[in-house]
């Protein structure tokens, strides 16, 4: 595979790497492009097993013999390699995890395919912060859930940010966007799902009672710090559950609630 030193910055190759700070560009180019960015060798290695194509890999040179082992399946995928200023010149920030891909993003399922086999759901409602839309990622992927589903204005599970606090979960655990609610509550409910909003109400059932008698299917939906779901989210809702808390204390971070909520709502072997 091609391996190349890089000296200066005006390769086109390099402008899929260019300025990573910027977000607003960064949203633009990701999903349009069809690309997205995978950082540090586990990242890519994840990304590389969900057999995600990759475009290019900018590496420190201390990280070639993995990079090169990881793309023996891609002969044609060029390496560039740098030193850590310029690649920082170029990015925006410190390579610390060694390594970056340019990675193809991969057609994703429509909603129905996934609820077919699926019976515990995660569906995000507008998070714009991609810091917690990786970590509930995580969650989903520690705690058992089948898919996850996304809102049209939630942030993008595949930005550089999600991926990486999700470690690299993002790219295992099945997702899809979802249209909106009056299209989105009747397929949930096709498909045989009770759709549970996590939220505060003063008819909302705790947590505790709702798991102590799951239904078969649960759909459980999230929404954004502060706001909270809308009033289309809980219109939509079969039930709203809210987790009890103590010492004057409302709620939890929506990624610590998602969480809690999936395992208490896991499946239990008798």
């Amino acid at each position: 595979m091609p391996v190349i030193q890089i000296s200066d910055l005006d390769r086109p190759e390099l402008d899929d790497y260019a300025r990573l700070t910027d977000v607003a560009l960064r949203r633009k180019l990701e999903p349009a492009g069809g690309l997205y960015l995978a950082e540090s060798t586990k990242v890519i290695s994840r990304a590389l097993a969900a057999g995600h194509l990759p475009r290019s890999a900018l590496i420190r040179s201390s990280w070639l013999q993995e990079i090169e082992q990881m793309l023996r399946d891609h002969p044609d995928v060029p390496i560039f390699v740098g030193e850590d200023e310029l690649i920082e010149r170029l990015t925006g920030l410190h390579l610390h995890r060694g390594a970056l891909a340019s990675m193809h993003r991969p057609v994703l399922p429509s909603p129905g395919e996934l609820l077919a086999t699926a019976s515990r759901v995660v569906i995000l409602e507008d998070i714009v912060d991609h810091t917690n839309v990786g970590a509930i990622f995580r969650a989903v992927a520690g705690l058992g859930a089948d898919a996850v589903f996304i809102t049209p204005r939630c942030a993008d599970p595949l930005y550089r940010r999600s991926v990486r606090v999700s470690m690299g979960t993002v790219l295992q655990v099945p997702w899809t966007r979802l249209p909106e609610w009056r299209e989105a509550a009747p397929l949930l409910h096709d498909h045989g799902f009770t759709i549970a909003a996590l939220a505060l109400a003063d008819d909302a059932l705790t947590l505790d009672r709702f798991a102590a008698d799951p239904p078969e299917r649960i759909a459980l939906v999230l929404g954004t710090e502060g706001d909270g779901l809308s009033h289309r989210a809980l219109a939509a809702a079969d039930v709203t559950v809210t987790i009890p808390m103590l010492h004057g204390v409302d709620s939890l971070n929506v990624a610590a609630a998602s969480a809690v909520a999936l395992w208490a709502i896991q499946p239990r072997t008798q």
